[in-house]
């Protein structure tokens, strides 16, 4: 059984190792936290596509979605899934709504810890407030064209269900260009932002409720 556990624990981290292939860990984390933090406070609204991978252990192949993001402070953010199917999620403060093809229903976050984490992680992750969520302790990776933050859940309702959480961000404008969530089954979800605009005017009708 011994043998078993050490030889999981090898292949883990000879997995974290190579997914950390050319990043070092960052040269001068104050510096890089005070950046960071500053690009966040001046992103206002943020209009892109993305494109999501999951990867579930039951399936061989990785469900591909495409889609359009907004987001808008504070804290509202608008997914609006395009194919395969279509799926809508929108968060309006600790509001959610939640539309498909056959459902149209809100859900309200207030006594419900794990959501009121899961709309807070969405806003802190696309505006790069990540940093500051106490939530989750981080380390941060550096290569010449990327950061690469790890952040691992030490809140009860997260880290009962996210094992960690990454962000990709870009050096030329400390904007996050890439979110994956690892989760405690084993599945996993990345979402790529692409053909992204910031500071752009977005009606605040996109994230009604109604």
């Amino acid at each position: 059984m011994r043998r078993w556990v050490f030889l999981g624990c090898c292949v883990m981290l000879a997995l974290q190792a190579a997914a950390q292939k050319g990043f070092t860990p960052v040269a001068n984390m104050e510096l890089f936290k005070q950046q960071f933090t500053k690009a966040a406070q001046q992103t206002q609204t943020i209009k892109s596509d993305f494109v999501q991978e999951k990867n579930l252990s039951m399936l061989s192949e990785k469900v591909v979605s495409k889609g359009k993001f907004w987001f808008k402070k504070e804290n509202r953010v608008r997914m609006e899934y395009a194919s395969p199917t279509y799926y809508l999620m929108v968060i309006n403060g600790k509001n959610f709504r939640i539309k498909d093809a056959r459902t149209d229903k809100q859900i309200s976050a207030s006594g419900n810890k794990l959501f009121e984490q899961i709309s807070r992680i969405t806003a802190d992750c696309v505006q790069g407030n990540i940093l500051g969520n106490k939530d989750f302790t981080a380390r941060v990776l550096e290569s010449p064209q990327h950061y690469l933050l790890q952040m691992t859940p030490v809140a009860k309702g997260l880290k009962d269900f996210f094992s960690s959480i990454t962000l990709l961000v870009d050096k030329k404008d400390l904007s996050v260009i890439r979110i994956t969530m690892h989760e405690r089954s084993g599945d996993d979800t990345v979402i790529s932002f692409i053909q992204k605009e910031v500071n752009v005017a977005i009606p605040d009708e996109l994230f009604a409720l109604k």
